[in-house]
């Protein structure tokens, strides 16, 4: 689980890289083949699809543009309102409504507005020293190393492994009620390493417990405060980024020293009550946390990521109007066909692949002519022994993008596969990296066997013996 701090913001365009890399492009010469084809596009010859995901082609490249980027961009910007209950600036400038940038730094759970004039200024700032709780600098806080904390007595464990450990500054509420699994909870939160550099802060980080918006060391140590409460939290790395770490701020294995306060306890609020709005902004934080943890290769995680954001990314409700309905509806549509696609490409990273061929439905009940839907659904269908309907939904799919050699590939096995051809156990393509952007089709034969000892050479091998027996007969009889 990963730390979440992201302001209100009405879209985010962050999508995996996460498409399938199985199937690089050929270009393809066998006459059944071009036969398979022919009723859906006259080219002879096709462009080279360049290295990427299966889906490849320019065309559906350029498709996949606005909503899909790498996760291995370090910072990214979008157009944003800032919210009327945003923080007001240094200077002492009220609230203000006009339009800002939302500033993404390395670590995309890191969300904060800034000023375009003064970013240098800002990330000054938010990466000093500056605490959220000036009254609280003690020495464990600012100088004491992180063995003597998990060693300290007066510090309380959390968990039975001595892993998770924290020390109350400030008690909360007398009798005041606990916070449970599944309630949403707003905290006052301030994170550092080791060596007192700041790598997480928030003044009013609001998150369900149990849903993976943030580490688990906060989770466990949030159930255990009361409202009200200031404390000290140390979390072993196993609790926080563990082997991985966090890019580029938190290195692998490194254990991180908390200080935070709970500040509001409550139900979560059921989706079908809020405006459609906040819907799609919980929606895409959800999604953006499938992202980060399918970089991670935490598919589990990322696929229950997106399960959440669907949950979420609904239009059933009684808050639109009859002018609003239609637009609104297209715009959250959109926003479900981008999180079903990247559920079922994790899906079929887990080896799910009648769940990656329902998500893959669902994706075209929504939007039919979704050419990465068609020729995953296709492939799936091939794989399952279903030809004749995955022979239609792949031409479906040449017939929208032509020139997407990856369509021919899957074309061409299919066809191999319903003539029952030797060859198609034997289909194999070179890595993209190997060959570059020059990917050409070939079947590997299979190797031959190396053959026994030749019939020749022993007929040879019993000739010269049998003509030695003779000549040893023959000079024994003379003498």
């Amino acid at each position: 689980m990963q730390m979440v701090s992201i302001a209100l913001c009405s879209e985010m365009e962050t999508e995996p890289c996460c498409e399938e890399h199985e199937d690089p492009a050929v270009e393809l010469t066998e006459p059944e083949v071009r036969e398979a084809i022919a009723e859906i596009s006259d080219r002879d010859s096709h462009t080279e699809l360049p290295c990427g995901p299966a889906e490849g082609g320019d065309k559906l490249q350029r498709k996949e543009q606005d909503e899909t980027e790498s996760f291995s961009r370090e910072s990214t910007s979008t157009e944003i309102q800032r919210p009327p209950s945003g923080p007001k600036r240094e200077g002492g400038e009220t609230e203000c409504k006009e339009r800002r940038k939302l500033k993404k730094t390395n670590s995309w759970k890191m969300v904060r507005f800034q000023d375009p004039s003064t970013d240098d200024d800002v990330l000054e700032r938010d990466s000093s020293a500056e605490s959220l709780f000036p009254e609280y600098a003690m020495e464990a806080w600012t100088t004491s190393t992180f063995e003597e904390l998990f060693m300290a007595e007066e510090w309380q464990d959390i968990t039975e492994d001595r892993l998770l450990r924290k020390n109350v500054l400030e008690p909360g509420i007398l009798e005041a009620v606990q916070p449970t699994w599944g309630q949403e909870v707003t905290v006052k939160m301030q994170c550092v390493l080791e060596d007192r550099t700041v790598v997480e802060k928030d003044c009013k980080l609001v998150f369900v417990i149990g849903e993976g918006d943030v580490t688990q060391a906060l989770e466990e140590c949030v159930i255990s405060m009361q409202k009200g409460e200031i404390t000290l939290l140390l979390a072993d790395s196993q609790y926080a980024y563990g082997l991985l770490g966090r890019e580029p701020d938190i290195p692998a294995w490194a254990p991180l020293l908390y200080q935070l306060q709970l500040l509001d306890i409550r139900d979560k609020p059921d989706p079908l009550t809020l405006p459609i709005a906040d819907r799609i902004r919980i929606g895409n934080q959800k999604r953006e946390q499938g992202n980060f943890h399918f970089q991670r290769e935490e598919y589990s995680k990322a696929a229950r990521a997106y399960c959440m954001a669907l949950d979420v990314l609904t239009t059933h409700s009684r808050d639109l109007s009859d002018g609003d309905v239609e637009a609104e509806e297209e715009e959250v549509r959109d926003y479900r066909v981008k999180c079903l696609n990247n559920l079922a490409t994790t899906q079929l990273k887990l080896e799910q692949n009648e769940e990656a061929l329902h998500s893959s439905r669902d994706v075209l009940a929504l939007e039919p002519n979704n050419v990465k839907a068609l020729f995953r659904l296709g492939k799936l269908l091939s794989d399952k022994g279903e030809y004749k309907e995955a022979m239609e939904v792949l031409k479906k799919a040449l017939k929208l993008e032509p020139a997407t050699k990856a369509i021919h590939v899957e074309l061409s096995k299919l066809v191999k596969r319903q003539s029952g051809g030797k060859e198609t156990q034997e289909w194999k393509a070179k890595p993209a990296e190997m060959l570059g952007d020059s990917i050409t089709p070939f079947l590997i034969p299979p190797k031959k066997k190396p053959s026994g000892i030749s019939w020749k050479f022993i007929l040879g091998a019993l000739l010269v013996a049998l003509g030695s027996l003779v000549t040893s007969m023959i000079l024994t009889a003379r003498n």
